[in-house]
């Protein structure tokens, strides 16, 4: 099953995307790097500091 040519307007919404907001992504990853001493893996436990 795949994605019809009338269907594709709805996919390419910012609301669709998996990011919506670059910059919004851009300062959350800033924040949690500055505070955590690495970067990405928000889901996961334990940060940069080595505490779990």
């Amino acid at each position: 099953m795949g994605v019809e040519p009338w269907e594709r307007d709805l996919l390419a919404k910012d609301s669709m995307q998996l990011v919506p907001d670059y910059f919004d992504n851009f300062y959350d990853e800033h924040i949690y790097f500055s505070k955590e001493g690495s970067s990405g893996g928000q889901g996961v436990g334990g940060g940069g500091c080595g505490c779990n």
